[in-house]
């Protein structure tokens, strides 16, 4: 198919770039930026007048929630909330139910996923059998099924030289651990950042030191494997700091913070409202302010949703009950944009967080905008705003700290491998 997109913007955040062109797709492929190519006749034309063009977005971490999770969300409806989202190219944690721990399963997820005819989606295997963080599994054989790296999701290992033999079988194959930096113990039983909060609101509380202490083991681990490690959803000042020298020592590491964590923090909770019910928890404004000053010098490569799609019922429990989690996929453009606005940045730089950065850590070649890449494209509206309700998502879950918020930016066409996957009204 043949798609011109008419009078719009586009924006390429890995090169800082912003230029009113249309933009020509043939083949699944950018063929032109500008002027057309030769003999080139459309059959499908998108008028982006007063609209941004931008590549899809990348994110990093999205739940599906399939297999075993279906009455909390179902591949066909999360693959329709990312292309709603302008979301491209995502990668799913191995927790479902069976575990993504063998090449069976996980080639049965992308072939339920690429028969959708939507996003592009790059399974992350389990680390350990069975997420039990005894016995590792065979990546190799996981890799060849379509794993794009292995992670615990958000179960630690406890043992740590399970963790050091895990780390020394990938970096053999040069293949990336994903892990959430936090110390099984230290957050045992938490449900809120420890701190004036949580000891007034009468919550268990998850220490900063349970994510520092964990940073540090994984630190040391790294200098004695030489494996490439991203970290996931950091959320305090002190891992900030951390991963901020651990980048000026030279170690391989990367890291992506959740888009809820660039907005909220823990006072948010107000009287136990269980939307902000989130894993890892908010933390305190100054916390805030540190991940964000991270996003904007780099020491933070991504913005993940962290979407998690959750049953209404799992929402309705008291606090400290309540299954935590918030959908995000269609959020996730908004967020980042709003996250812009505020801290007064270029949207090509504050958008290279959602496309070109992420694409670097999963070390595929999308986020771009440029003749001859895929036609993974957005387009969308800077300036259009819309309220978050139930009955905008399209995902499943319709649980997110961010309803009743209206947000800016609104996906109006998401294009995935030239095809015409999402149209908005």
């Amino acid at each position: 198919m043949k798609i011109h997109i008419e009078g719009g913007t586009a924006i390429d955040p890995q090169a800082g770039t912003e230029q009113r062109a249309d933009v020509f797709i043939a083949d699944g492929k950018i063929a032109a930026i500008g002027a057309a190519p030769a003999e080139f006749k459309a059959d499908k034309t998108i008028d982006a007048k007063g609209l941004y063009v931008a590549p899809g977005f990348v994110d990093l971490s999205a739940r599906l929630r399939e297999p075993g999770y279906e009455h909390k969300a179902t591949l066909e409806s999360e693959m329709a909330a990312a292309v709603a989202g302008g979301v491209t190219t995502l990668a799913c944690p191995p927790d479902t139910d069976p575990i993504l721990d063998e090449p069976g399963l996980v080639e049965m997820l992308k072939f339920r996923a690429s028969k959708l005819n939507r996003a592009h989606v790059h399974p992350l295997g389990a680390l350990t059998v069975g997420l039990k963080g005894a016995v590792i599994t065979e990546m190799v054989g996981l890799t060849e099924a379509g794993c794009i790296g292995f992670t615990q999701a958000d179960v630690p290992i406890v043992d740590t030289q399970v963790l050091l033999r895990a780390l020394q079988y990938a970096s053999t194959y040069g293949y990336t651990v994903w892990l959430r930096p936090q110390d099984a113990y230290l957050a045992k039983g938490g449900v809120a950042a420890s701190g004036a909060l949580a000891s007034r609101l009468g919550l268990s509380g998850v220490s900063v030191a349970a994510e520092t202490i964990a940073l540090h083991t994984i630190f040391e681990l790294m200098r004695s494997t030489g494996a490439r490690v991203h970290l996931q959803h950091l959320s305090s000042a002190a891992g900030v700091a951390l991963v901020r020298e651990a980048k000026a020592e030279g170690l391989p590491v990367s890291c992506d913070v959740s888009a809820n964590h660039i907005h909220l923090i823990d006072v948010d909770i107000g009287y136990f409202d269980s939307q902000f019910r989130l894993d890892p928890p908010l933390r305190t404004q100054r916390d805030r302010e540190a991940i964000r000053a991270g996003l904007a010098d780099g020491t933070i490569d991504a913005i993940c949703s962290d979407h998690t799609p959750v049953d209404d019922d799992e929402k309705l429990l008291p606090f400290a009950e309540a299954t935590p989690g918030a959908t995000g996929l269609e959020l996730l453009l908004s967020l980042t944009v709003k996250w812009a606005d505020e801290a007064r940045l270029p949207l090509a730089r504050a958008l290279s967080r959602i496309t070109a950065e992420p694409a670097k850590v999963l070390k595929l070649p999308v986020g771009r905008i440029d003749a001859g890449a895929a036609a993974d494209i957005c387009v969308f509206d800077r300036n259009a705003y819309w309220r978050v309700e139930p009955r905008a998502l399209k995902s499943q879950g319709h649980n997110t700290p961010f309803l009743g918020y209206e947000l800016p930016a609104r996906v109006r066409a998401t294009i995935v491998s030239g095809r015409v996957a999402y149209e908005h009204g």
